[in-house]
């Protein structure tokens, strides 16, 4: 076993469990210099040159000097008053560093220069500047804590003090409900409910803070026109530059911060070889979390089960069967760093299948748990989609202001970006929306809130239903009409919605998701009234709508001509079950269920899609707040133009060469097969049984040449279909399976389906009983292509046919085509 080694690179000590490849070092240099300065990384390292490694040393590595340069100032980060006396103590008897621009450099002293550092170059900043505050073990938090903090907090406080007993064999007392929702609450739409009070007056309770109805107070800093020695002057191309840095360096009370790491990855599978590497260093004890979906991390056997876990978990949290989640009272057992590590004993870097596990064995909620264990983290695993999507960001109670991001395998991150900032929704579902807002408007319910928001829904709907006329034929029963951003504004102006009128109905959005209680009458008596809120449903197509129109209308409209809106008409078949006929006596007959069939009805379908074209909208949230942005992965040439259509300025970028020298491994195209034919795997050719025949004999040559694992990547699940059923056909199929264990890559199924075959490959190539290893049969852009680690005897050999090229009809793609 290697031993470890310790790195000096910019002035941090950096450990690493083994020696490092020179591409690693020049990694690891270059983030450094990222993180000291404030600045964007764009790092290209080949697959299996240890970028994760990497990554994660350099990162937490400049994260813990952070921490030791705070304690050396005294005090505990979180004790505001001696936080505040011991930094400014420290500023005092630092002296002043003179500012590197050319109107001070005549006026400088001379000063010792570290090499290992970069010169001033417009953003380049010097490392003193660095951020240096986060949450300690066992400090205070005194900052706002997140909604599931609150509710745990009042779940605990509801709670027996014998509460980490068995509860199972406990009778439901009101320990097992929040305070939020008190047994004596009722419902607006009960009968017999009548609000007494006109205006609602919020809950302190159960209102969240109104940042909307706060006036913010912004001053303005003037900037002195003399120069002097210690302070930059307005024409130094670092002061602005200096002041981002240093107001990103404070939180709101004024004390030194030290940002957390943001570490995304593509799929959840990576995140596993992510914790799998931070176990190997000497920064696994690190506190740290991972933020999933409640597919991966629910425990509650009512709710794991089913396909709509998030609106039954909702459910059982609100209460409205009259139960509430048991599982989501004991999130106070798991929420905190210190319990986790030495009770439960998660003391070095865990997976999500080990927060489950001790889930389950808690009767706790991993879910919130994870959730709650962000507050203390110094680095936060996630999917980069939980980091792009303003949603999920609002949702999972994300604030990256400040904080470090880092994107791994990052090829695909431009699709995620344009993804992030699109929306599509059926008229169905606007319909819906429209009729829930419409009850509560009749109900009385904010009326003038609802009001607004349902007038919307209105005149967007009414819009869709007279566009029909402007669709053009598009193929077998489909039709679209496509506009410009710039036109689609036009549209919105002429239905009421302006840039003014957009931000009252913000307001208005938020006003009536606060949870509210209000005195009312229940049956003659005053009692406490719950105000009822949207359902999830509907606030899920409101703010998905409000958070398109907030990229349409920001920076004066300059995102507009980044978008396409698309309404398109298709036909669906559904199941109709037939209605219960009255018989000759007027009484309704049920048919015998054998002659009960449901009816295929033909359903005409109307979508309507915001489509982004433009990855920079989505990162135009990230680019101005976070502190440093570093994005690798293995394929990002051209550097330029990526950069360009991320809208984000890569200071440092680097091209790293690979570990192995090129004897080891060869790369190259094949352009026959051992016929003698011609490999070209374009649509045409594709179809042919020469192409398909010559395919096989030249994967069967591999197969028979190269020992253990062979993976076989194809454009789409269409060709794998093709190719197998002719190669079953000739007998091309059993000849494979007598050399080689043949798995195909499964189209959708379960994700235990998934697994199970990938271990059958895995423990074909360990046992070879009667066959030289497996050969795998994948899709690009499919499970076995994302996410997964072959290494060693799983891939001896890689053969890839043909390229994954979009289909030529796909409307989307035919539009940012014209983009480009």
């Amino acid at each position: 076993m290697a031993s470890p080694v310790e790195y000096t690179i910019g002035g941090v000590k950096v450990h690493f469990p083994c020696k490092a490849y020179p591409s690693q070092l020049a990694m690891m240099n270059s983030i450094m210099r990222g993180l000291n300065y404030g600045q964007h990384c764009l790092l290209e390292s080949p697959t299996g040159s240890g970028k994760s490694l990497a990554l994660l040393c350099s990162a937490l590595g400049w994260q813990q000097a952070q921490m030791a340069k705070v304690k050396e100032g005294g005090g505990h980060v979180g004790d505001r008053s001696q936080s505040n006396k011991h930094v400014g103590d420290s500023k005092k008897s630092e002296p002043p560093r003179p500012c590197p621009c050319e109107c001070h450099r005549a006026a400088a002293q001379p000063a010792v220069v570290d090499l290992t550092e970069s010169p001033c170059k417009e953003t380049a900043q010097p490392s003193h500047t660095a951020s240096e505050h986060m949450p300690l073990p066992g400090e205070s938090q005194t900052k706002s804590q997140s909604l599931a903090s609150r509710l745990s907090e009042k779940v605990q406080a509801s709670l027996d003090p014998e509460c980490d007993k068995d509860e199972d064999f406990r009778p439901d007392r009101k320990r097992n409900r929040t305070s939020e929702y008190k047994s004596h609450k009722r419902q607006r739409t009960q009968q017999g409910v009548i609000f007494i009070d006109d205006e609602p007056e919020l809950d302190s309770e159960t209102s969240g803070p109104q940042s909307w109805k706060t006036a913010s107070t912004h001053q303005g800093a003037g900037l002195s026109s003399s120069c002097s020695s210690s302070e930059p002057c307005s024409r130094c191309p670092c002061a602005s530059a200096k002041d981002n840095l240093k107001s990103k360096d404070k939180d709101k009370d004024g004390n030194k911060k030290i940002p957390k790491i943001f570490f995304g990855t593509r799929t959840h599978k990576q995140i596993t070889q992510i914790a799998h590497e931070l176990k190997r260093t000497v920064y696994s004890g690190v506190h740290m979390t991972i933020l999933s979906s409640r597919d991966h991390t629910c425990v509650n056997p009512d709710v794991a089960p089913h396909f709509n876990r998030n609106e039954r978990c909702k459910d059982l949290l609100q209460a409205k069967d009259g139960r509430s989640c048991r599982f989501y009272h004991g999130v106070q057992k798991m929420r905190d760093q210190h319990t986790l590590q030495w009770v439960h004993g998660l003391r070095e870097a865990w997976d999500i299948e080990d927060l489950v596990s001790l889930g389950k064995r808690l009767r706790a909620c991993s879910y919130y748990a994870a959730r709650e264990l962000m507050q203390d983290a110094s680095i936060i695993f996630c999917p980069y989609n939980y980091l792009l999507d303003p949603i999920i960001r609002e949702s999972m109670e994300i604030d990256l202001e400040g904080q470090i991001l880092v994107l791994d395998e990052a090829h695909n991150i431009e699709d995620c970006a344009r993804e992030s900032a699109s929306y599509t929704l059926e008229l169905s579902g606007l319909q819906m929306t429209k009729d829930e807002l419409d009850g509560m408007v009749h109900s009385n319910i904010r009326r003038s809130k609802h009001e607004s928001l349902r007038n919307f829904c209105y005149a967007l709907i009414n819009w869709i239903q007279e566009s029909q006329a402007l669709l053009s034929e598009r193929g077998f029963e489909s039709a679209c009409k496509v506009w410009s951003g710039k036109d689609i504004l036009t549209v919105f102006h002429s239905l009421g919605v302006t840039f003014d009128t957009f931000s009252n109905m913000k307001q208005n959005l938020a006003s009536v998701l606060e949870k509210e209680e209000r005195v009312g009458l229940v049956n003659g008596k005053e009692d406490m009234v719950q105000v009822p809120i949207i359902s999830a449903s509907t606030t899920t197509v409101l703010k998905n709508l409000f958070m398109v129109l907030d990229f349409l209308y920001r920076d004066s409209c300059g995102f507009a001509e980044d978008y396409r809106i698309a309404l398109q008409r298709s036909y669906a078949w559904t199941n109709q079950v037939p209605p219960d006929l009255p018989d000759a006596q007027g009484f309704l007959v049920r048919p015998h269920h054998r002659h009960r069939q449901n009816a295929r009805v033909k359903k005409e379908v109307l979508t309507l899609s915001f489509w982004c074209l433009n990855p920079a909208v989505a990162f135009s949230d990230l680019s101005g707040s976070v502190r440093s942005i570093v994005l690798t992965s293995g394929t990002l040439s051209p550097m330029g133009s990526f950069s360009s259509e991320l809208g984000v300025k890569f200071t440092i970028q680097l091209e790293a060469n690979h570990v192995i020298n090129k004897s080891q491994v060869w790369v190259g195209t094949v352009g026959a097969g051992p016929q003698g034919r011609k490999l070209c795997a374009t649509f045409q050719h594709s179809e042919t049984f020469a192409f398909q025949d010559e395919v096989g004999d030249l994967l069967l040559h591999v197969c028979r040449v190269m020992a253990k694992g062979v993976l076989c990547f194809l454009p789409s699940y269409k060709m794998l279909d093709k190719l197998k059923d002719r190669w079953v056909n000739t007998g091309l199929w059993e000849k494979l399976d007598q050399e080689k264990t043949v798995i195909t890559e499964p189209r959708g199924g379960g994700k235990g389906d998934f697994d199970e075959l990938l271990q059958m490959y895995y423990d074909a190539i360990k046992t070879c009983e009667g066959r030289d290893g497996a050969l795998l049969i994948a899709v690009c852009r499919g499970k076995v292509s994302e996410g997964l680690d072959f290494t060693d005897d799983n891939a001896r050999a890689v053969v890839t046919i043909g390229i994954p090229f979009p289909n030529i009809k796909d409307l989307q793609a035919s539009r940012l085509k014209e983009t480009c």
